[in-house]
């Protein structure tokens, strides 16, 4: 199921027609054209960008990264613009487009949000929130 369905319908139907209407259909390769579009905000712009078009541009920052950047004390931010840049300088940007997948992976597979599997979590010995 998805939630805000009627507002995410609306939103996907405005950015195909902003994408036939300003781009010709296709899909630009910026992070200030991507997030002109309606309903793409940075975590969508980023996942386009590094997937689609190979650019490190930043780092995807959905609820599961947001908590493990918190749980392994990388950041106390909460907003995910400010997580992204807490994050950005600790890794090499060439590694942002798989770093966002190993740890999105990563707290749904082990780091879940009710209840950490922090005795199978290879981070275990150095996470500041592990359990073990």
């Amino acid at each position: 199921s998805t939630g805000f369905f009627r507002a995410k319908s609306k939103s996907l139907l405005g950015m195909a027609r902003a994408l036939v209407s300003r781009h010709g259909g296709t899909v630009p390769d910026t992070m200030e054209e991507l997030t002109r579009l309606p309903g793409v905000g940075r975590k969508t712009a980023n996942v386009v960008l590094g997937n689609a078009f190979d650019k490190n541009v930043g780092i995807v920052v959905d609820t599961h990264v947001a908590r493990l950047a918190n749980r392994l004390g990388l950041t106390d931010e909460t907003d995910p613009v400010k997580i992204e840049a807490a994050l950005m300088p600790l890794f090499p940007s060439e590694q942002w487009t798989m770093l966002s997948h190993l740890l999105i992976e990563h707290g749904r597979q082990v780091c879940v949000a009710r209840v950490p599997r922090c005795e199978q979590c290879v981070l275990n010995d150095i996470c500041p929130s592990s359990r073990v």
